[in-house]
């Protein structure tokens, strides 16, 4: 499919969109600097306009400005000058030697060396090494002077225009590709909400955008980058909102992660102080107990399980605490684990062990759905559909996820609503609220659940088998916590005599995940029956194999054809079920293969016939040997079309 012609004023006219946006969405918060920026670019050439869009969405910052050519602008030379008179761009320093470096061919950075007097440079050389010895060897006024370094310029004065985008975009961004990428179909956008802004006041907005910012840059793993952090997060803003102090406690938690493993401990404790997320609290309690800080350890551990932040906080905290002050040996996921279930499984099942446990629950009665994350998610997208997504809580039309959800502020802005539905949930009749969205807007986009993965019956199930008060419970919670509770819920949802039972399946060699351990607790906490199941491997004699012998026309497998399929199906070595059919090939079978099989062309002159070759049947001549349910024995001749 060919992609769509992008008109020549392209970015210019989304930049213009996205100014005018922040502006009227946050007019109240931007500074004398944003607004001076603004006014700088309103009152540039359309010329200078464009060609500043055209730096800010190339990469990098350092520009060899003979080399652009843009449909757009008729005089590059004369928006240049407009660009570096408002102080927009400038001319290289110093500072910029690194990326001055990089920019140049690297034919001109070894031409540059041998003016430069040096005779060790070799041309055989990487770029990259070559670079590094420019940059090593050759003064920043020599290179310049070399290799043409008054042809380049640099963006000057673009942090408040980081401000704007992130104001727009909610996340930082330097350039517009994602209005390119909307408007080439290669991003999907959301096109039907009504929008507003993301943050409350500038106090809000300044500190999640001073946190992001940093963020961004721990992406690059450097040691001055790390050491830069250190200061930022001790010296950064206050955090008015709790997405504010998530973001810090993110980074909090990164950098105290590097000077942990750079053995700076005492450092790693600070920033992991200033973070106030189970994990640094995590992280602290451990460094504080290990450097024999007991007694503070013991303090900090009692105020998670006192006041959690999360129920993996309060699940770590608690068995931590048994372990190291309550005398308890094991951990809570080692008992849990121990006190799994076990299941027999087949041993053709190695790799994909719910498929195993789910044919031997069903075999004992049971209704099985794989459920995992995806059930609880499309309950709650479903159940609170109006509040999540009919209620403008979208920032912008390429967020995906509400940004109450990101913040946490779904509960305090929706509460007699989620009371109201949870009350239904209760009662037991919160079905007809789910149908309803499943109703209107099925196959409309949205962060929450995808719509393939929602089934009705195991919605139902869920509901019918389970007490209303638990379900509600887990809800609440998703409510109050979404980003925590992503995952981690258990694999399979199993049903019989009107009770519901989760299970989490582990084979052997597999642990169970904090997060993992954690849910398993939430339910179980809530009413709601959850479990380990723990898979032996072992020959079942209730597992049914299916034996299928296939005849063809010949061994080519790009166009010989099946002639005869035969299988039977067993269990516990006896022979349950047969079934055969002669194929019409619709081609002439070959004398030496009729000596062979016996199979004459008369004989399949008016047999049902088969669509495709050998190769898509996936099929030899000879045995094939089936591992497979009854149900899928049957699917499996289906897709012949018989």
């Amino acid at each position: 499919m060919k992609r769509p012609d992008l008109p020549v004023y392209y970015y210019h006219d989304h930049f213009v969109e996205m100014l005018a946006f922040v502006r009227a969405t946050y007019g109240s918060i931007l500074t004398d600097e944003h607004e001076a920026f603004v006014d700088r670019f309103e009152h540039l050439s359309k010329d200078a306009q464009c060609l500043l869009i055209r730096m800010v969405n190339r990469r990098g910052a350092v520009f060899n400005r003979s080399l652009f050519k843009y449909a757009e602008i008729s005089d590059l030379e004369r928006a240049v000058d407009e660009l570096l008179a408002c102080g927009q761009a400038r001319l290289l320093k110093e500072e910029d030697y690194s990326a001055f470096a990089a920019c140049l061919p690297k034919d001109v950075l070894f031409t540059g060396a041998k003016a430069a007097g040096r005779t060790d440079v070799r041309v055989s050389w990487p770029k990259a090494k070559l670079a590094d010895y420019f940059l090593a060897q050759v003064p920043f006024k020599v290179a310049a002077e070399h290799c043409g370094a008054a042809k380049f310029i640099t963006l000057d004065n673009i942090k408040p225009l980081e401000f704007l985008l992130y104001l727009y975009f909610g996340k930082t961004e330097t350039d517009l590709k994602n209005f390119a990428l909307r408007d080439l179909g290669i991003m999907r956008t959301n096109k039907a909400t009504s929008f507003k802004a993301r943050f409350t006041d500038g106090d809000e907005a300044r500190a999640c955008f001073h946190y992001s910012r940093l963020l961004a840059r721990l992406e690059v793993k450097s040691n001055s980058v790390y050491q830069d952090a250190v200061t930022d997060i001790f010296r950064g803003p206050d955090c008015p909102s709790d997405y504010a102090a998530d973001l810090r406690s993110r980074a909090s938690w990164q950098v105290g992660q590097f000077f942990e493993k750079r053995g700076e401990t005492d450092l790693a404790k600070q920033l992991y102080g200033a973070g106030s997320s189970p994990e640094c609290n995590e992280r602290l309690v451990r460094l504080l107990y290990g450097a024999g800080s007991k007694e503070d350890a013991e303090d900090l551990l009692r105020r998670m399980i006192d006041d959690p932040a999360s129920d993996g906080e309060f699940v770590f905290a608690t068995d931590f605490y048994a372990r190291k002050f309550g005398g308890r040996r094991t951990g809570s996921c080692t008992e849990l684990l121990r006190a799994g279930v076990t299941l027999t499984v087949d041993d053709v099942y190695r790799g994909n062990p719910e498929a195993g446990v789910a044919g031997v629950m069903r075999r004992r009665g049971y209704q099985v759905f794989f459920t995992e994350n995806t059930l609880w998610h499309s309950l709650f997208g479903l159940l609170f559909w109006d509040e999540l997504f009919e209620s403008e809580m979208l920032p912008n039309t390429f967020d995906w996820v509400p940004h109450c959800l990101k913040d946490r502020s779904f509960t305090r802005r929706f509460a007699a609503q989620i009371d109201d539905k949870l009350d239904a949930v209760r009662s037991g009749n919160a079905l007809n609220l789910l149908l309803r969205p499943i109703a209107a807007k099925w196959a409309t986009p949205n962060g929450i659940f995808a719509w393939d993965h929602v089934n009705v019956e195991a919605l139902r199930l869920l509901l019918s088998g389970t007490s209303g008060d638990g379900i509600a419970t887990i809800l609440r919670s998703l409510c109050q916590n979404f980003r925590d509770m992503r995952d981690g819920f258990p694999d399979l949802m199993m049903g019989k005599d009107g009770a519901v039972t989760f299970m989490e399946i582990k084979a052997e060699g597999d642990v169970i995940r904090r997060n993992q351990l954690t849910r398993l607790m939430q339910l179980g906490n809530a009413g709601i029956r959850a479990e380990i199941g723990r898979v032996d491997y072992r020959f079942d004699p209730e597992q049914d194999y299916v034996v299928v012998d296939v005849e063809t026309t010949g061994s080519w497998t790009a166009g010989d054809r099946i002639t005869e399929i035969g299988a039977v199906k067993i269990r516990n070595h006896q022979v349950i079920e047969e079934w055969h059919s002669l194929l019409n090939p619709q081609r002439t079978i070959p004398a030496r293969i009729t000596q062979i099989t016996n199979i004459t062309n008369e004989m399949v002159r008016d047999a049902p016939v088969v669509l495709g070759d050998r190769r898509q049947l996936h099929a030899v001549h000879g045995r094939w040997y089936l591992r497979r349910s009854q149900r899928q024995f049957r699917l499996w001749f289906h897709q012949l079309r018989i």
